[in-house]
């Protein structure tokens, strides 16, 4: 039985995350109902990630065991005929027995965007937080290096965590501009690995101190006393991309 693992990309606008649930549609669902109908099997598929919902992916990397004959590189295009326009199958190869894509993920990137001016974008509204206020990015830029190293980062779980250590290594945490159009911010994040809701509180945290409701200063605090009643709102879903996943 072949190990073949996939790369999708996904628009999570229409779906209650990646994970499975008995009453509600997923994005994990899907893609096995998909495969299913394709192959003739019962698939079930290993995910690298537990995506909220809302929260769409540039990178989403899957595995899963079949007897198909269907050479591996070409499932995607076959895939593609089963599944709706904001889900693409991009590619896949035949693993190694042993490959699992959520714990052979030695790291994941996400990014997050902001559309940070007074007037809506119909074009970003599911794809980014409108905030209409002024925004201090220096002071956000400043704040972000502060996330950056290993930290016990319980002050940005949000309830309902249920990993077994708290403690993640940030490679990566800056807020950029975009050089067209500077209303479009980006908050980049990197890490081994991410809790509950990790990315969206650093990103409603940074969002604070633009505000000037949080310094820069006070982020090591923060991550230090591990309280989350001292970091900043939980951002909402639709800006999260899960861009990147690292082997």
């Amino acid at each position: 039985m072949k190990n073949i693992a996939m790369r999708l990309m996904y628009d999570g606008t229409n779906y209650h995350g990646w994970q499975y649930q008995n009453n509600a549609v997923t994005v994990q669902q899907t893609v096995e109902d998909a495969l299913s109908g394709l192959l003739g099997e019962e698939i079930k598929v290993t995910g690298c990630s537990r995506t909220d919902a809302g929260v769409h992916a540039l990178d989403y990397v899957l595995n899963f065991r079949s007897d198909t004959n269907i050479p591996a590189e070409r499932l995607p295009y076959a895939l593609n005929y089963y599944l709706s326009d904001d889900i693409t199958a991009v590619e896949a190869w035949e693993a190694a027995d042993d490959f699992n894509a959520r714990f052979a993920s030695r790291g994941k990137q996400y990014i997050y965007k902001i559309w940070n001016n007074r007037m809506k974008n119909p074009f970003l509204s599911g794809y980014s937080w409108h905030i209409p206020y002024n925004m201090d990015r220096a002071a956000m830029k400043a704040a972000a290096v502060h996330f950056i190293g290993e930290h016990d980062f319980s002050a940005f779980m949000a309830a309902g965590g249920s990993q077994k250590t708290t403690v993640r290594h940030i490679t990566r945490c800056e807020v950029t501009e975009d050089k067209e159009n500077q209303s479009l911010i980006t908050v980049t994040v990197e890490a081994n690995a991410f809790l509950y809701n990790m990315v969206r509180i650093i990103t409603g945290t940074l969002a604070e101190v633009g505000f000037g409701r949080i310094s820069a200063d006070e982020i090591p605090v923060i991550i230090e006393k591990g309280n989350r009643t001292m970091s900043g709102l939980t951002a909402p879903p639709q800006g999260l991309f899960l861009k990147k996943v690292y082997y």
